[in-house]
This record gives C-alpha cells, structure tokens and sequence, in this order.
C-alpha cells in the first residue's frame, strides 16, 4: 500500500526528494500542496496521510513560521530526515549565463547562493514560492532570459539547460526536514520504532534563572541538547515560547527529566517522540597516512 505524504511544493521540489528517500524502499504518493498550512490541513483532514516540512537549514537558520505551525495544528514529530542541498542554475536549451536576466527561486535558496548571485551583473533576484515551481514556470511559459535556482532533477525534469551546478555558498548544505502525523496514527506510524529524540515547547516565567534551571536538569539526566529555539509570545510583551530537541539514549532518564522539568515550565508541550537520523556520510574525510 502506497503512504500519502503531503508537501510544500511541486514535483522536483527538495521536499519531493526528502520524502522519497525517508521511504526509499517504499511506494510514496506525493500530495502536493502550495503552501506549509496547506501540509498541516492535509495531514488533520486525512489522518492517514503523513506531512513533510522543512525545520532548519545549516546556513540560512530555522523556519520559525514551521514551528509554530506545528505547535498550533496539534500534530505529532514522528520522524526527521536530513538532506544534503546542492543547487543549479538552469534555464531554457539554448541560454547561456551571460543572457539571463532574471533569477527566480524560493527564498532561502536564494539566501544560500548569495555568493553566486553576487559575481553576476545586471540581473534581477525575484523571489517564488518554491525551486520547482520556479523552473516549471520558467519552461511552460517559455520564459527567455529567466533562470531558476532548482535542484537537478527538477531542472531535467522540467527540461532546462543547467548553466551552473553547485552555486550554494558552503557545500554542507543540509535542510533538516521532520515527518508529521495525527495523534491517532502516531502509536502505528512508531510501531517497531527505537524513540531517541524529543521535541518540546514550553514557556517560562519571568524570573532569574528559570531557563538555566531547565537545561541543568536535562543535563543532569544526560539529555543531549541538539537545539533551542526562542520565539516571541504574540500579544505578551518579551514573553517567549522556548522550543527543545534532544536526545537521549535511556527512557527511564527521559521521563525523569520530563517529570522534573514540568513543574518549572508553563504550558510543557512534547511536541514529539521519534528515532534520530544520522545520514550517511556526504563528505567522507580522507583517511590518515600511516606514518610508523
């Protein structure tokens, strides 16, 4: 049976690659959807469908609208999936770099190829809704001098010349993706799986100390701190809701610390329970002469 995961985006987009390879030897559908509230409103309408949304990027920051689009929908983190990016330049057969006059692209992609985008003169960065979107734009409306920062399926996939490969500014480039569930479907999609990563969200109150206080108790449980997130409380004034991933590696520890940290917190969320992925390695370092 195929698994629906809904997504931000079209055909080619890097959440179309990321989905297909967290289920690399299974057969996936692809809902796409226009935009993230669209994933979370798939995902709450047919619960037996799973969304994929983008989290973080290692160079241009968290998507902070994500976080709390998944705090607010009541959803479950129940998987994450790390993704190298690499993107190209691509353009309509024919074109070649000098005659382009128009870039269109998502933009943090933009953000992540700044240091292409400034050795080239004369051309206007216009930002879109997505990398594939873009480069289908690009070959149905037969757009000359347009070229579109996509990924390389999409750009052969909606058959565009590639002017340039690898134009992001630093080559470890990863987008961290997580895999959202109905809570009523969360015990089957965790089915045989090893939980070792949380997600929380929690708020504070305002006095001296109280977020040192919860970060010396994960780390008194041996909660692995992988990020913290701040975001401002809308409507109350520098007050911020707090977001935490971890791992740990005995459960017994992790509902310690959840039963220790509880009580320091206001409105403690555990946003999800899930196995941590580890990718492969994209950069493998040389190996050591043997020098004796």
């Amino acid at each position: 049976m195929k698994k629906q995961i809904a997504i931000q985006g079209i055909r080619g987009s890097y959440h179309e690659i990321a989905a297909k390879r967290y289920f690399q030897d299974e057969e996936v559908e692809i809902l796409a959807c226009h935009t993230f509230q669209d994933v979370i409103a798939a995902v709450q309408e047919r619960p037996d469908t799973l969304g994929l949304m983008a989290i973080e990027n290692t160079l241009a920051g968290s998507l902070l609208q994500n976080h709390e689009l998944i705090r607010k929908s009541g959803l479950k983190v129940v998987g994450e999936y790390k993704l190298r990016i690499s993107h190209c330049l691509a353009a309509l057969p024919g074109t070649a770099i000098q005659d382009v006059r128009e870039i269109n692209s998502h933009p943090m992609a933009l953000l992540q190829c700044e240091a292409f985008l400034e050795t080239l003169q004369d051309v206007k960065i216009v930002e879109k809704e997505d990398t594939a979107t873009s480069a289908h734009r690009i070959r149905q409306g037969q757009l000359k001098h347009h070229a579109a920062i996509c990924s390389k399926p999409a750009a052969l996939m909606y058959g565009l010349e590639i002017l340039a490969e690898e134009i992001e500014t630093d080559k470890h480039n990863f987008t961290r993706f997580l895999m959202l569930a109905a809570p009523e479907k969360t015990p089957e999609v965790l089915q045989n799986v090893t939980c070792n990563k949380a997600v929380l969200v929690f708020s504070l109150p305002h006095s001296v100390g109280s977020l040192s206080q919860v970060l010396t108790i994960l780390s008194y449980y041996r909660m692995n701190l992988t990020k913290i997130q701040s975001f401002p409380m809308v409507g109350q004034e520098w007050q911020y809701l707090f977001y935490v991933d971890f791992t740990f590696s005995d459960d017994t520890l992790y509902r310690q610390a959840m039963t220790a940290v509880t009580p320091l917190t206001k409105d403690i969320t555990i946003l999800g329970e899930f196995a941590e992925y580890v990718p492969e390695e994209e950069f493998p370092r040389p190996e050591k002469k043997n020098t004796t």
